[in-house]
């Protein structure tokens, strides 16, 4: 963009308005990184959402709508009601089914044929990178230091991901014989 064009129209501007933004509007702008990352997030699951519709295509699998799995709604019976501390416990959530996936995928990858296998190594390395923008995320907002909260949800999950299950879900717990 031409800058003296830009300054011509942001002069005018400022002669327009009757006061500048304030920084501070500019300081929590600057702290949207949240959409922008959650946005990018969203695209991506979608596009792995649609590779793993073109698989089960090709397959011949059937999709079948699952209720809710006890691991999403263990986890997030612990979320604390208040702002910021909602946005925190969620994006810390958000982390640790993010960093189970990655490591779901990583033990059942030795298992699948090739065309899957690569499929879900690449999923494997996005899921990664998810669980690590999450907890940037928790720890940005929390502006202090939330070991301790993290914890508190790492055994909540390990608790469920070590116990029975009455449903086989990708993030469910060790499945009650049939």
């Amino acid at each position: 963009m031409d800058h003296a064009v830009t300054e011509e129209i942001m002069a005018d501007i400022h002669r327009f308005l009757k006061c500048p933004t304030p920084q501070g509007w500019i300081d929590v702008a600057l702290r949207k990184e949240l959409l922008l990352k959650m946005s990018k997030l969203a695209r991506e699951e979608l596009v792995h959402f649609d590779q793993v519709t073109k698989i089960m295509y090709e397959r011949d699998i059937e999709y079948v709508h699952v209720s809710a799995a006890r691991y999403a709604q263990g986890l997030h019976s612990h979320v604390r009601k208040q702002e910021p501390d909602m946005l925190i416990d969620k994006c810390i959530i958000g982390s640790i089914v993010e960093a189970r996936s990655c490591e779901r995928f990583a033990a059942l990858i030795p298992y699948l044929d090739d065309e899957l296998g690569k499929f879900y190594f690449s999923l494997l390395r996005s899921e990664g990178r998810h669980y690590r923008d999450y907890l940037t995320l928790a720890e940005l907002y929390a502006e202090k230091d939330i070991s301790d909260r993290v914890e508190h949800f790492l055994t909540v999950e390990r608790e469920l991901i070590e116990s029975p299950d009455n449903e086989f879900r990708f993030h469910s717990g060790v499945p009650v014989a049939a």
